[in-house]
């Protein structure tokens, strides 16, 4: 188990290598040389170079450098610390990244640079101060939520044909497991059930709006049977296609 903050040294020797849970390294003097998942960038004195979970990640540097790495708990440490600023946090740890602090958030990183960090009390509270300070910056500059409206719409434009979470995941710049727990925690379903909801309303509109068969509605939202497909309906709304379309 690492430490939620430590300082550590960094000279030319190149390292490379992926851990299980995120990870936030702060650039106190030097330079480090950062590559995420392909993405290059340099972390500075007062720069953040972020690192998701199972990333692959290279860093090095040839003159030597010395930053504040911030190792996140991989249990809900984030939001018990954090409570309604861990959804930003979260969503700053979905995908590489580099930033640059502010004055104050400079200030802070100092400060928690010379403290005695080995205190577990130190280190739990000045790790969640620095990272509500960044969520606080991202809720100003960043709209929140995934982009549901594009997901529908790509869900409406396929419904027809085979949808995978991972195109969904590609369309929201997030991994698979990301956009999974994103989905969870801002709707209350998954991926997969979120297509099958839009693909059942859908079905839904076109029964009440429209003389197409059954069967043409089943195969337009997907559904490889018609027997599948009015299946689904009545567990979804408690009624068949027919029983539906005499309500119309």
């Amino acid at each position: 188990m690492h430490p939620i903050l430590s300082l550590r040294h960094y000279s030319h020797d190149v390292l490379s290598h992926s851990h299980n849970h995120a990870q936030l390294v702060f650039g106190l003097t030097g330079e480090l040389q950062f590559e995420v998942d392909g993405q290059g960038s340099r972390v500075l004195r007062h720069h953040l170079a972020v690192v998701p979970a199972e990333a692959r990640h290279t860093c090095g540097s040839p003159r030597g450098s010395q930053c504040l790495v911030l190792d996140l708990p991989a249990n809900d440490w984030l939001q018990r610390q954090l409570g309604h600023h861990a959804s930003d946090i979260q969503r700053l740890l979905d995908k590489p990244n580099a930033l640059q602090l502010d004055p104050a958030q400079g200030q802070l990183l100092n400060w928690l640079a010379s403290s005695p960090i080995n205190d577990a009390v130190i280190a739990g509270q000045g790790a969640a101060l620095l990272l509500g300070s960044l969520a606080c910056n991202r809720q100003r500059s960043e709209p929140p939520g995934l982009p549901m409206a594009a997901l529908d719409h790509y869900i409406e434009q396929h419904a027809a044909h085979p949808l995978q979470v991972a195109d969904l995941a590609r369309l929201a710049g997030l991994s698979v497991a990301r956009l999974h727990a994103r989905f969870l925690a801002e709707t209350g379903r998954t991926p997969m059930e979120h297509i099958r909801q839009r693909r059942l309303h859908m079905a839904e509109h076109l029964l009440r709006s429209s003389d197409l068969a059954v069967g043409e509605i089943a195969a337009q939202v997907g559904y490889s049977s018609q027997s599948a497909f009015t299946a689904a309906l009545s567990r979804h709304l408690g009624m068949t296609p027919r029983q539906l379309r005499r309500t119309r």
